[in-house]
């Protein structure tokens, strides 16, 4: 329970399904606030993308949070090294028209490859895709999270496997049309076996409401989180990457009037 200027605010943790999900249940105001990734969700106000002809203008933003980050994930058996080596292999990418799938389309376009006939596409979820991968069903799986990821951890305990590098010119080519892919770099000993660093790419989660939401309540709670970082930073590995500074990066929707009263008292707003 979070205590906001005397007033005790409860709020209930749910666990979602991916960025595409939030955005559509905050466009219904089905939920308060939900974590985004910043693509998806100027994808989802914009009506671009999956969200073509569905444009959702009642979606706002509180604040950006921590990069996550792409992951490749392969079975070390699967004579996969490079990107292009997935020609012919089985790929899962969660279901059609979910951020994870219309990543996969990108990359694929960006390596000049095609999903029809260049690979074999499967949509389980990741953690379906997991059992697969445990049981040589499946040769790769593509997840965006905060790293290190809880699914990731465990099934590299287990089982060997690589998390694919993504970079080098396609990437590039690919970041000219989605700027809110940046670099990343997947630190050495992430995971069990993995040795050596992975570069790779990473877009930033955005905090997001929808505009029904009280001003004073929006208000409290972005002042509560940037103003309580170090507290975060010791409960949770990703807290020590979320920062007043960079509260506004990638964050392409409208603000919450709440949230941008706040940052306006903290100068980043004129």
């Amino acid at each position: 329970m979070l205590i906001l200027t005397a007033k005790k605010l409860s709020a209930t943790a749910e666990t979602g399904n991916a960025s595409v999900a939030n955005a559509t249940l905050l466009g219904r105001n089905g939920i308060e606030s939900a974590f985004v990734a910043a693509d998806i969700l100027d994808a989802a106000y914009k009506g671009t993308k999956q969200f073509e002809g569905k444009e959702i203008k009642n979606l706002r933003a509180l604040g950006a949070l921590y990069p996550e980050t792409v992951q490749l994930v392969v079975r070390a058996n699967a004579g996969v090294k490079t990107f292009m080596d997935l020609k012919g292999k089985s790929i899962s990418s969660g279901s059609p028209g979910s951020g994870q799938w219309q990543l996969l389309g990108d990359l694929l376009e960006a390596h000049g490859m095609d999903r029809t006939t260049d690979i074999s596409e499967d949509y389980s979820s990741f953690s379906q895709s997991v059992e697969k991968i445990k049981d040589g069903n499946l040769d790769a799986s593509l997840i965006t999270a905060g790293t290190p990821t809880a699914s990731v951890l465990e099934l590299a305990n287990y089982h060997d496997i690589i998390i694919l590098p993504l970079t080098g010119p396609a990437i590039k080519e690919l970041q000219k049309v989605q700027p809110y892919y940046a670099n990343a770099t997947l630190p050495a000993n992430t995971y069990k076996g993995q040795t050596e660093d992975v570069e790779t790419i990473a877009v930033r989660a955005i905090w997001a409401t929808h505009d029904q939401l009280d001003e004073e309540t929006a208000y409290n709670v972005v002042k509560a989180l940037y103003e309580n970082t170090e507290t975060l930073a010791k409960v949770h590995v990703k807290g020590k990457e979320i920062s007043l500074e960079k509260a506004l990066e990638s964050v392409s929707i409208p603000l919450h009037p709440g949230a941008e009263k706040y940052y306006r008292e903290k100068g980043m707003i004129k």
